[in-house]
């Protein structure tokens, strides 16, 4: 690659010779190779800047088609579909297709298809067949015209190009160049500082010192950046807070079956506790520690039923409850702490929170993923109703700016009455699923030890949806993931509700 001073004197003597440099682009350095014009603007700007002048330049920015590796490729070897009528020879058997794929591996899938289409070849039985006796391989023509032009004059070939992935646009900035009204051959090397030999010397005072440039910003110091999840997630954060709530502790990914469904009356033949919808694991596969008494309640309450209720009339099975499995809901952790609540010698009212991830082996698209973070609430009290927690839902969305909320009755084994909640999203322009809430049972709340007057309304949110309507982001990939645009959680400010 040329240093700074080496295009600055290639530029020099061009002008010197010529006058004027049309097009940088057709610029060959003295090794024989293409001038980088990232490289090139550095050396331009050093000779234009305003105590120097010796050049003049402006900007040309062109559109031009390059193919990719693979397009390189078949511009120098021929296209798949050439190269599998190219294996088939010549005659009324052909060639067998597993025969042809042992020959061309991936290319034989790639090219099959082609060549029908192209009608180059039938199928007889298990065997490929010629079906024309010569062929021009139109793909490899037409990549080689864009290689060596930059361009086809045929759109609609440059677009069945870029969509098998040969061809693509690029943006190439050039420059054209002329002199400047200081222009010289020499350039006068400027002296930045003032060192101690010159003040020894005295060339301080007829040195030709560079310009300060004090318009220039800094050099931004690097640092991390929270990506707007987390933003999202500290103010809901602080709205619990600013309610009174209090943070559940969320550190174990892994949870056993028993607090993650049993201990919530979720019967050991719901749909939810199968492999399609849950992660199990392999090693540890179980966990044995359990309290007693608590847990010989709930196997009663499913078996048999209890509290006012007939149970789901099962045998319910303690191998089922000992898997251990991704939490497929932070719900496990409330049930957990409300029996803890359950074995305190005065009962209090608690109001209690989490925001963390959950795991459920669901198949990903522009509004699900396989792992995604769960908001929670539960609050804890006697006499409390379905009315309480339509209102407080009301006031916990309308604190977080989304005002526009629907209701709907819906089935959960564990909450009784439940409702899903809605919220309408611009940028789908549709009403979508932000969570779902309810009463938990008496069969789950008893069998804890509470007082049977004593009533817990909960909900749980996804922490994604809300983040997508608050940053108009269509599809959840884009959010968390391989496609996660970078430069968007830099720019994105804080999100204030």
């Amino acid at each position: 690659m040329s240093t700074t001073e080496e295009l600055q004197t290639l530029v020099l003597t061009i002008l010197d010779a010529k006058g004027t440099i049309p097009n940088t682009k057709d610029l060959v350095a003295s090794d024989n190779k293409e001038v980088d014009q990232l490289a090139l603007l550095g050396a331009l700007k050093s000779l234009s800047i305003a105590d120097k002048e010796m050049v003049k330049y402006e900007t040309i920015e062109e559109e031009i088609w390059v193919l990719t590796d693979e397009g390189n490729e078949i511009a120098d070897k021929g296209s798949h579909e050439a190269k599998v009528f190219d294996a088939i020879p010549v005659g009324e058997e052909g060639i067998a297709i597993s025969a042809l794929r042992e020959i061309l591996g991936e290319t034989a899938k790639i090219g099959q298809g082609k060549a029908f289409k192209n009608k180059w070849v039938i199928k007889r039985g298990d065997n490929l067949v010629r079906a024309v006796d010569s062929i021009i391989d139109q793909t490899r023509i037409d990549l080689e015209v864009i290689r060596s032009t930059g361009t086809h004059s045929d759109p609609k070939v440059l677009f069945e190009l870029r969509k098998r992935k040969l061809c693509d646009k690029h943006k190439v900035i050039s420059y054209s160049v002329s002199k400047g009204p200081k222009f010289s051959l020499t350039i006068e090397k400027q002296a930045r500082d003032v060192t101690f030999e010159m003040l020894q010397s005295g060339e301080w005072k007829t040195a030709n010192f560079k310009k300060y440039n004090f318009d220039a910003l800094g050099i931004p110091p690097s640092g991390g950046h929270l990506h707007p999840l987390m933003k999202v997630r500290e103010e809901f954060r602080q709205i619990f807070f600013e309610m009174g709530f209090e943070e559940m502790p969320t550190n174990k990914f892994v949870e056993s079956s028993f607090w993650n469904f049993d201990s919530l009356f979720q019967p050991q033949q719901h749909p939810a506790r199968d492999a399609h919808d849950t992660f199990f694991l392999k090693d540890p596969a179980i966990c044995t520690q359990f309290p007693t008494e608590y847990l010989k309640r709930v196997k009663e309450v499913h078996s048999i039923g209890g509290y006012g209720s007939t149970g789901y009339g099962y045998d319910w099975k303690i191998e089922e409850a000992q898997k251990l499995i991704l939490r497929t809901h932070t719900t496990a952790v409330s049930s957990f702490m409300l029996y803890n609540l359950a074995q305190q010698k005065e009962f209090k009212p608690v109001k209690y929170f989490s925001i963390d991830r959950v795991f459920r082996n669901e198949t990903v698209d522009a509004t699900h993923l396989a792992e995604f973070h769960q908001v929670e609430g539960v609050i804890a009290d006697k006499g409390l109703t379905l009315g309480d927690l339509i209102g407080f839902m009301n006031t916990f969305f309308n604190k977080m700016g989304v005002k526009n909320l629907r209701f709907k009755p819906a089935y959960n084994p564990y909450t009784e009455p439940s409702m899903e909640i809605f919220s309408y999203h611009q940028g789908l322009g549709k009403w979508v699923e932000m969570g779902n809430s309810g009463m938990f049972r008496p069969e789950m709340l008893e069998p804890m030890g509470l007082d049977p007057e004593v009533r817990v309304i909960a909900w749980g949110l996804g922490l994604e949806r809300p983040t997508m309507i608050k940053y108009g982001i269509n599809n959840i990939r884009e959010l968390l993931g391989h496609k996660v645009n970078l430069t968007t959680i830099q720019n994105n400010p804080i999100c204030l509700f």
